[in-house]
């Protein structure tokens, strides 16, 4: 570095830190925890007997975790037993978090993308391994002909970063959008070889998929406004796509971090990915996130026009309680098909009409790839992905089995389901954190969740089947993923406090 270059970083560092000082205290004053009645006036919801912990940890997270906004839901086998929500939406102005409140979930939003692409296969639409071409003629483009479906929505086929500059205009024209993605050349040479985390990408891929195998040629998030929401019941609290017709005073503020306050957080991502992110602008990891660059500005998602966009990947708005709800459908779905095995369907429902098939390939454990195993390459640590969902492994051990799957978001969201224990799990917040996964306030409640899983087994007298580590992995769920786990010892006082 430039002799004359040092002191100019020194005062940029410097004025970095006062304004980071100064902001933080400044938020200080606005905690939820600063008003003496604050659990009785911001805390609310129910909680079934049996749930009390989670209710417990909720309150902690506000107490010691920084919580600004958030919403937990659960549903334990099909029936709902936790449903709380609580804080500000809005800091600054301190208006409260209701029932109703909807926040960007980011990444989340991918599951409910993939449940439409499920739909669609269901139906007899879609096949998973047939080309993506015999659906769209298109995405045969730069030898991509081969590409399966299955392929394409499991991470593997390198289309994680598109080279062509997207714009927002781009964006809020889905068939302009298309054309732009199936242009893009694989990243490497034959799909399987690898597989990348997509995380913009995914979403748009997956929404040409659905609009193409569409008879009525609907965009997905009307698709799954009218096939998911509405037949769930939560069609005013899904949106993909966000309508001029939904109030403001019902919307979450999201509190973005700055590229600076990222550097005081390294600890809390993969390191060879924040490497290529920050410092390799021209790598793969790097490009997958930084186009359309008005993304980059995590601020800009507070703005009714990025609101508005379809971006199935990154950008869906939502309550806890609709997220948990469709990942229940698909419990109670799973359910069903294995009572209808033994001769019964007493007590189960397939609301959304999910066959065998493809519930059995929901549930079905992640392929490695050939040459790169299990190593993501964008994520630059070992993932498990399939049917565009992330499926458990020692990163993020958050099924009791490899038969769950969800996706997290970034900030600290979460949404799952874990059919071997009957449960669907959704945690949405406003005060975005610094982790890929196991966001410290998630984890927390997460495994509360599962604590009180095993004392309702014990008291039915049935085995716990959650708290020892699968076979072929080191953690079990109630453990956190092995990047939070080291954060963790270094920060005692996140973590969970007795039992």
């Amino acid at each position: 570095m430039p002799s004359t270059a040092r002191p100019l970083l020194a005062a940029a560092t410097a004025a970095g830190l006062v304004w980071w000082w100064l902001r933080r205290r400044a938020d200080r004053a606005l905690e939820v925890t600063s008003k003496p009645d604050w659990v009785s006036t911001l805390i609310h919801g129910d909680v079934s007997p049996g749930f009390e912990a989670v209710r417990d940890e909720f309150i902690e997270n506000f107490r010691r975790r920084g919580e600004v906004g958030a919403a937990v839901c659960i549903f334990y086998r099909g029936k709902k037993v936790v449903d709380l929500w609580g804080g500000y939406r809005d800091r600054r102005s301190q208006a409260p978090w209701e029932r109703d409140t909807l926040v960007n979930v980011f990444s989340t939003t991918k599951g409910i993308a993939s449940l439409a692409t499920a739909l669609q296969h269901s139906r007899g639409l879609l096949e998973l391994d047939a080309p993506v071409s015999r659906y769209w003629e298109d995405f045969s483009a730069n030898g991509k002909e081969k590409v399966t479906v299955r392929q394409l929505i499991s991470h593997m086929v390198g289309l994680a970063a598109i080279d062509e500059p997207i714009t927002v205009e781009m964006l809020e024209d889905v068939v302009r959008t298309y054309r732009c993605i199936a242009r893009q050349r694989m990243e490497w040479a034959e799909p399987g070889e690898h597989h990348g985390y997509m995380a913009q990408t995914l979403g748009w891929y997956e929404s040409a998929l659905v609009h193409y195998t569409d008879p009525s040629r609907r965009s997905i998030g009307r698709f799954i406004a009218d096939e998911i929401c509405a037949p769930l019941g939560c069609a005013n609290e899904l949106y993909v796509g966000l309508p001029s017709t939904v109030p403001d005073d019902r919307l979450a503020t999201l509190e973005v971090f700055s590229l600076f306050q990222t550097l005081l957080h390294l600890d809390s991502m993969p390191r060879k990915f924040v490497e290529r992110l920050l410092f390799h602008p021209k790598s793969y990891t790097a490009r997958s996130f930084l186009n359309p660059k008005e993304l980059g500005n995590l601020e800009n998602y507070n703005s009714r026009r990025m609101r508005a966009l379809e971006m199935p990947a990154a950008n869906g708005h939502a309550t806890a309680r609709a997220l948990a709800s469709c990942y229940s459908a698909v419990e109670r779905a799973i359910s069903r098909n294995e009572m209808v095995a033994r001769g019964s369907v007493a007590g189960s429902s397939n609301v959304l009409g999910l066959r065998a098939a493809t519930l059995e390939a929901l549930q079905a454990p992640a392929v490695k790839a050939t040459k790169g195993g299990w190593h993501d390459e964008v994520l630059q640590t070992d993932t498990a992905m399939s049917m565009g969902y992330l499926k458990p492994n020692d990163f993020s051990p958050f099924g009791s089995d490899e038969r769950a799957f969800g996706t997290p978001g970034a900030g600290g969201n979460n949404a799952f389901v874990d059919p071997s224990s009957g449960l669907a799990f959704a945690y949405v917040e406003n005060r975005m954190g610094f982790f890929i996964v196991d966001d410290p306030r998630e984890y927390a409640l997460r495994a509360r969740m599962y604590e009180c899983v095993v004392k309702l087994r014990a008291a039915e007298g049935l085995p716990d089947t959650i708290s020892a580590a699968p076979s072929g992995w080191t953690r079990s769920c109630l453990q956190p993923g092995s990047v939070t786990e080291k954060w963790l010892e270094r920060h005692p006082g996140m973590g969970l406090q007795g039992g």
